[in-house]
């Protein structure tokens, strides 16, 4: 029979890492998120009269460049942890 490696379960600080890790690329790639969203104005019969309105949140550079930074930091030192 094989031998199954069995893997302890990931450690919350690794687990904020990761989710900061991937804040900092999307905030690196986009500039932030962003989505829009399309309102009703009016309706008269068969006829509407809607508009968009777009909405995000923008992140500056060294943000990104924080949180990914203290992403790795929090995988490695979740890692080490015993």
């Amino acid at each position: 029979m094989a031998d199954v490696a069995l893997s302890s379960p990931m450690k919350p600080a690794g687990i904020v890492g990761i989710i900061l890790i991937i804040v900092g690329i999307i905030g690196f790639a986009y500039g932030g998120l962003g989505w829009n969203t399309e309102k009703k104005d009016a309706q008269l019969g068969p006829i509407e009269i809607k508009h968009t309105e777009k909405h995000g949140i923008n992140f500056p550079p060294v943000l990104s460049g924080l949180c990914l930074v203290g992403g790795i930091v929090l995988v490695v030192v979740g890692s080490r942890q015993t």
